[in-house]
C-alpha cells in the first residue's frame, strides 16, 4: 500500500514507515514529529497527514514536519532552533501541557548525559583486541535507547557495565576481522549479526541510529540560550551526508578514517540503504576515498531495508574478509622480509 502512495524509487525505510501507518501501528502515538530531510521521508510524512493514520480519539494529536538544514553555521543553528521551539515544544505544551521551560530541559540533557556516559563506559569494551561485548549486542542497547525512556534504561545500562567488568573473552576469538560499519538506517540488529556470523566483529557504529555520534554528552554553558545550546550540538555534530557543504563532506571521510585507527580496525564496511539520495552519493564517493587515498579496505554495499538473511550479502562478506585477511598476510610477510635485510 505505501508503494501505491509513494514510488517503488523510494527507499523501503520511509514506505515502511508509513505502511505502518496505514495498517494503524501508530494509534498509541500522541504526535508525529517528522523531517524534511529527503524527498522520501517527506512524502511519507505527507501521506501520514492527509491520510490520518493517527488514531481518531485523540483530539489533540498533531503532525509536524522540521526543515534540516544543509549546512553547520549560525544561521542554520537559528533556523533550526525556531522550528524546534515553534513546531515541536510549544505545540507540546499548549496541547499536553507538558513542560518546555530551561530547567525541564536542562533536566533532559542530564539523562541523556548520564546515558552517554554508560555508553562509553561500555564502548571502551570495544577497544580490545578480542572485545568483550558484540557489536549485535551493543545494537540492541543503542536502538533501545532512542525508543525507551531514559529512566527506564539506566538501571539496565549500570547492570551491563558491572557484568562487563568480569566478562572473560573466548579465548579463541570467535571472529576473524574487526570493521567499522557506517552509513545509512540500521534499525534492525539483524545486519549486524550477519556481519558478525561471517567473521566480522563490529566495533563502531557510525550509522544511523548507532551510537557516533549520537551517544555523545551535550555540554552546556550558563552564558547562552539552552535550546540554542542543545540545536547546535546537533546541527554541528550531525554526520548526515544532506550536509553537503564541502568541509562537512570532508570531515566525513577523515572521521571515518579515525575510527578505523582509534577502533584498530581492520576495515569499514560503507552501507547505504537502496535507492537513499544522499547515502547514495556518499557511500559512492567515500568507497574510492577510503579506499584509495586512505587505503582502507573498504566493502561499500548497497542494500535493501532488511537484509539480515540475504545470501547475497553472506557471500560479499566472506569475500571480503578473505580479502583482507589475505592483504594483512602479505603486509607481514613484506615486514618480516625487509627485517631480514
Amino acid at each position: 500500500m505505501a508503494s501505491y502512495y509513494m514510488s517503488s524509487g523510494s527507499c523501503e525505510y520511509s514506505r515502511a514507515l508509513l505502511e505502518r501507518g496505514l495498517e494503524g501501528g501508530y494509534h498509541f502515538l500522541d504526535a508525529i514529529a517528522g523531517v524534511d530531510a529527503c524527498e522520501a521521508m517527506n512524502r511519507a510524512m505527507e501521506n501520514m497527514e492527509l491520510l490520518q493514520v493517527n488514531s481518531p480519539e485523540k483530539k489533540n494529536f498533531f503532525y509536524t514536519n522540521l526543515d534540516i538544514p544543509c549546512t553547520d553555521d549560525e544561521d542554520a543553528v537559528a533556523h533550526l532552533r525556531e522550528q524546534v521551539y515553534r513546531k515541536v515544544l510549544t505545540q507540546l505544551h499548549e496541547k499536553y501541557d507538558i513542560d518546555i521551560s530551561d530547567k525541564a530541559i536542562i533536566d533532559s540533557v542530564n539523562k541523556h548525559n548520564e546515558i552517554c556516559r554508560l555508553f562509553k563506559e561500555m564502548d571502551q569494551y570495544r577497544h580490545l583486541d578480542n572485545p568483550t561485548i558484540t557489536g549485535y549486542e551493543f545494537a540492541i542497547f543503542v536502538l533501545a535507547s532512542y525508543v525507551c525512556p531514559k529512566d527506564l534504561m539506566i538501571d539496565k545500562l549500570k547492570e551491563t557495565c558491572e557484568e562487563l567488568k568480569t566478562r572473560v573473552p573466548d579465548k579463541k576469538k570467535d571472529f576473524r576481522i574487526k570493521a567499522v560499519v557506517v552509513g545509512s538506517e540500521i534499525d534492525d540488529p539483524d545486519l549486524i549479526k550477519l556481519f558478525e556470523e561471517n567473521g566480522i566483529r563490529v566495533v563502531c557504529d557510525r550509522y544511523c541510529y548507532g551510537s557516533v555520534p549520537g551517544r555523545q554528552e551535550i555540554i552546556l554553558n550558563k552564558d547562552e540560550d539552552i535550546l540554542t545550546q542543545v540545536v547546535r550540538n546537533y546541527v554541528q555534530t550531525t554526520e548526515c551526508p544532506r550536509q553537503c557543504i564541502p568541509h562537512k563532506v570532508k570531515y566525513r571521510f577523515q572521521h571515518a578514517a579515525d575510527l578505523v585507527k582509534e577502533y584498530n580496525a581492520d576495515g569499514i564496511i560503507y552501507e547505504q540503504m537502496k535507492f537513499c539520495t544522499y547515502w547514495s552519493y556518499e557511500r559512492t564517493l567515500a568507497s574510492h576515498v577510503l579506499r584509495d587515498e586512505y587505503h582502507i579496505p573498504t566493502l561499500s554495499i548497497d542494500r535493501p531495508y532488511r537484509s539480515g538473511n540475504s545470501g547475497q550479502l553472506c557471500t560479499r562478506v566472506q569475500a571480503f574478509v578473505e580479502n583482507v585477511e589475505i592483504k594483512k598476510i602479505k603486509a607481514q610477510r613484506a615486514k618480516k622480509n625487509e627485517e631480514a635485510k
